[in-house]
């Protein structure tokens, strides 16, 4: 036969489980309605690849370029530099004017995926450094696009 002291202790143990056991699952919700972690506005950079002798963004490119801009969408965006690059295969006048036409490729493509406005520095640097010390000559058929962000104020 149980006490009416253990039954009342019994009883407090209960309660005070019962409240427990709620408030754990109600704590992290209501800390997400109360806390909001401010978006993360650290400089990105990414790099656009493209096929050989082109300047049309490929299907992966165009992603490439959404994620960076749906990225920085709650950033302010203080400036965009666009580098566009060619690998050593054929003339060096042709390779630069085929990295400027990369650059701007990336750059309209930023503007129109809803990247928010921005200074945008556009470079070529055509086949110019395309070939390492070592003579190899790593895959430059890309845009190296670096997005200078910063806490929206």
């Amino acid at each position: 036969m149980k006490t009416r002291a253990g039954m009342k202790t019994w009883i407090v143990a209960a309660g005070a489980a019962a409240v427990l056991a709620s408030g754990c699952t109600s704590l992290p919700q209501s800390r997400a309605r109360l806390v909001q972690t401010p978006p993360r506005c650290a400089d990105q950079t990414v790099q656009i690849y493209f096929e050989p002798d082109s300047a049309e963004l490929t299907r992966e490119g165009k992603m490439v370029i959404h994620q960076a801009a749906s990225a920085a969408a709650a950033c302010r965006v203080a400036s965009v530099e666009v580098v566009g690059l060619a690998d050593a295969q054929g003339a060096a006048d042709a390779n630069l004017e085929l990295s400027k036409r990369r650059a701007s490729a990336v750059a309209d493509a930023l503007a129109a995926g809803g990247l928010p406005a921005a200074e945008f520095k556009l470079g070529a640097a055509g086949q110019s450094g395309a070939v390492t010390a070592a003579g190899k000559a790593p895959l430059r058929r890309r845009a190296d696009v670096i997005l200078h962000l910063a806490p929206k104020t």
